[in-house]
């Protein structure tokens, strides 16, 4: 027996987490209008399980995860969480006390003004006895790895450690359903491995049932089952490798499959040869098939005619002028606190991509939050140039910061929290006429930018809080770019995105470097910073450690991890390949001219390819015919 406050209920005996028969869900915009979210959705997951929802933005995920903590209830269907039926007030209690959700920013649902206290809020409200209380948060603490950070302010942790507090705030309340709510779109790549390996050890060592909402398709693999979501219904189900085998339909549907299944299908394809489903289990299942389908060659390379790797285009000397100077920058956000910042100084050339890369918590938002004069330096100079003039004007400076705020547009991790207009239309044109542009460019601008991020004039006269969240993203780059403004700086722009809203971003990126724009950008994804980047600078702990090509500083495996980040997912493919392949070239970011690599260090196309259509070698030494789908 269990109780609810007033009400004892009692707790099925089931082996089921959760169980959801033609679950339909509507919300309502503010002109009456309905919006159906989920409409049919039948689904099953199992006390213990690790399911993965993955889908388009807009298409379901979080209104089902929603239902399952029940902080909404279906409109028709039925829905069980624990064995419960979710629509009883009853159960309401018991299901909430045994759910818990973390979600994409932990600042969200962070309240104590204490590390310690925040974790003991939920069992505080669940009215857990006191001394119950201080062992589960010094357990809760000790089990993520924050015991020594008890007594810290929640806003003086890194990222990684806010995320792993929100997890120890939630395994303080002993909950049997974890759900993670794109909990992982803000961390680097080691804090998010290390963030996941704490949620597979709750699993099995707690018995947990685990619940994941990702548009990260590697992290798909961590579970057991894989629910895709389009426009409100399950369209697709099974283990990871059912799932990515059917990469048309994925395709069809906005989704993309992870680096490593992306290059053994780019490869089947330019080989002729019909991938399989057992190529794609796993990431060392994938490196294996790789080195199989190449097996005879690395075995008697004499039998090919070996093709030579294309010349390496003549890279002319970069000329283009300096438009923004960092010098001997340092700041620390509190008087005897660590500093955040030491002695950074850079330079951006006009018309690159130029990232800023690092771990969480490595200062790169507080970096850019001084370009533009947001934060004043304490220490150092930031400068903007402009070259033809010879004006230069100086963040330190009042005068010349309204005038730097216009030439340099800032766009924050969280764009769509930059939305406050009553309509889209107000919103976008907000920028531009406080600014001083006079209405009518202010509307060519408009109409300018709501073109470049695919847009409509449909959106303009709606409410930009009822739109979907890679609408909102849309709509807040777009009133960044309506402003006209040189330089672009971008913090973590695609966060949270699905793969089409991920690489619109970056089609709007190259567009506006096309147009002469230069861009700052601020990432943690290795292999689209790698793709994008004319130049890397990385920070660690709030110094500069190095400015480099991609190339250059991808090149050295060792060094990049020791700056805690990781690399390519693309390079670290190659790098487990490169004893297979002599002469493999390792600074290769896209899953096409991955597989076109692997072919050249392997002797050619024409070559390999008559191996293969002759039946020479396959996966599994035999040739097979057809598609296992």
């Amino acid at each position: 027996m269990s109780q609810d406050i007033d009400n004892p209920i009692k707790i099925p005996d089931t082996n089921e987490a959760v169980r959801g028969a033609d679950i339909r869900f509507s919300y309502t915009r503010q002109d009456a209008t309905p919006v159906q979210a989920l409409t049919g959705v039948s689904l099953m997951i199992p006390k213990g399980g690790y399911v993965v929802l993955i889908g388009r933005n807009g298409s379901g995920k979080s209104t089902l995860a929603k239902l399952i903590n029940v902080l909404e209830v279906p409109d028709e269907g039925t829905l069980a969480v624990l064995g419960l039926d979710t629509m009883s007030e009853e159960n309401f209690w018991y299901i909430r006390s045994h759910c818990g959700m973390v979600f994409q920013n932990p600042d969200n649902q962070i309240v104590g003004t204490s590390v310690e206290e925040d974790v003991a809020f939920g069992p505080e409200n669940l009215g857990i006895p006191t001394p119950e209380i201080r062992r589960r948060v010094d357990d809760a603490l000790e089990y993520v790895g924050l015991p020594g950070l008890a007594d810290r302010m929640p806003s003086s942790l890194s990222g990684g450690q806010k995320q792993k507090l929100a997890i120890a705030g939630v395994l303080a309340m002993m909950p049997q359903v974890l759900i993670l709510d794109e909990s992982t779109a803000m961390l680097d790549p080691i804090s998010r491995n290390e963030f996941l390996d704490l949620v597979e050890r709750l699993r099995l060592e707690k018995g947990i049932t685990v619940i994941h909402i990702t548009h990260d398709m590697s992290e798909a693999y961590r579970a057991g089952h894989v629910f895709v979501l389009e426009k409100g219904r399950i369209v697709m189900e099974g283990s990871p490798s059912d799932v990515f085998i059917r990469h048309e339909q994925m395709t069809k549907l906005g989704l993309d499959v992870p680096v490593f299944a992306g290059v053994v299908l780019e490869l089947c394809r330019q080989l002729g040869i019909s991938p399989r489903k057992e190529y794609l289990e796993s990431r060392d299942a994938a490196l294996d098939s790789v080195r199989s389908i190449f097996g005879s060659l690395t075995a008697g390379q004499t039998s090919l005619v070996k093709s030579e790797k294309p010349a390496e285009p003549k890279i002319e000397a970069d000329l283009r002028d300096i438009v923004l100077q960092v010098k001997n920058l340092s700041y620390s956000y509190e008087e005897r606190s660590p500093m955040t910042l030491m002695d950074i100084s850079f330079s951006v050339k006009r018309g690159e991509v130029y990232s800023v890369i690092g771990h969480s918590g490595s200062g790169k938002t507080t970096l850019i939050s001084h370009l533009n004069g947001l934060i004043r330096p304490q220490k150092g100079e930031v400068e903007l140039l402009d070259p033809k003039s010879g004006t230069v004007w100086n963040t330190r400076k009042n005068a010349d910061v309204k005038e730097m705020r216009r030439r340099i547009g800032l766009l924050f991790q969280y764009p769509e929290y930059q939305l406050f207009e009553e309509t889209v239309r107000k919103d976008i044109l907000f920028g531009p006429l406080k600014m001083g542009m006079d209405k009518e460019a202010a509307e060519k601008s408009l109409m300018d930018a709501i073109r470049l991020v695919g847009l409509d004039e449909s959106y303009l006269d709606r409410s930009p809080f009822e739109l979907s969240g890679g609408q909102k993203r849309r709509v807040a780059f777009a009133g960044v770019i309506a402003m006209d403004p040189e330089i672009l700086v971008l913090d973590e722009p695609a966060a949270g995105l699905d793969p089409v809203g991920r690489r619109d971003v970056f089609r709007y990126i190259r567009e506006l470097k096309n147009l002469g724009k230069t861009i700052i950008l601020v990432s943690h994804n290795m292999d689209e910073a790698a793709r994008i980047s004319d130049r890397l600078l990385v920070l660690s702990e709030g110094r500069a450690i190095c400015e480099a090509s991609p190339d250059e500083l991808f090149s050295s495996r060792e060094k990049v991890m020791d700056i805690g980040l990781d690399l390519p997912e693309s390079v670290k493919f190659l790098w487990e390949l490169a004893p297979d392949f002599p002469g493999l070239d390792l600074s290769v970011y896209d899953v096409e001219q991955v597989a076109a690599e692997l072919i050249r260090a392997a002797g050619g196309l024409s070559a390999v390819q008559d191996k293969h259509l002759a039946g020479e070698t396959d996966a599994k030494g035999s040739r097979r015919g057809g598609r296992d789908d």
